[in-house]
């Protein structure tokens, strides 16, 4: 049986390092999933600070959509992140954000009947004010529900707030 543990906040609001300190306190050896996609030199400065934090004890792996093609069972599995996971979907399917919700729902319950325990790591994008850009706004909405699907099936839920955790769930 899967264990979820979803992390969320704000941007830099400690996540990531939570998330890694977290994997590492379960397992000698967790699996990093990173889900991005490089768009631009700024990103992969950002993606390159990501692996330099992780030392020799990370299993790496880099998968932008389909996650569940990959055995997990028996694992500490670190997914960052779910924005970047969303994001994939939801250009690859055309911004179509009914589409691309449930595809990702189809492939987060794939995912997670793997006997594993899995940390997912979002944003909450939908805190700050509304967009003038309806592809943001779209984008907002389906990040919105695709963390609401994940929140209400995690066994765990915190919430980072200036770099500390806020166990929710």
């Amino acid at each position: 049986m899967s264990y979820i543990h979803l992390i969320t906040g704000g941007e830099r609001s400690g996540k990531s390092t939570f998330a890694e300190e977290t994997a590492l306190s379960l397992s000698p050896r967790p699996l990093y999933v990173a889900t991005a996609r490089i768009w631009d030199d700024e990103f992969a400065r950002r993606v390159e600070r990501h692996q330099e934090r992780r030392t020799e004890h990370w299993d790496n792996l880099e998968e932008e959509t389909q996650l569940s093609r990959h055995d997990f069972t028996g694992r500490v599995v670190l997914i960052d992140c779910v924005t970047l996971w969303a994001t994939n979907f939801f250009f690859d399917l055309e911004s179509d954000v009914e589409h691309a919700l449930e595809a990702l729902k189809e492939e987060f319950d794939r995912l997670v009947q793997q006997d594993a325990h899995f940390i997912f790591v979002t944003n909450e994008i939908g805190m700050g004010g509304v967009s003038e850009h309806k592809l943001q706004r779209q984008f907002t909405e389906l990040q919105g529900w695709i963390n609401q699907y994940i929140a209400q099936r995690a066994d765990r839920l915190s919430l980072m707030v200036c770099g500390i955790p806020m166990e929710v769930k």
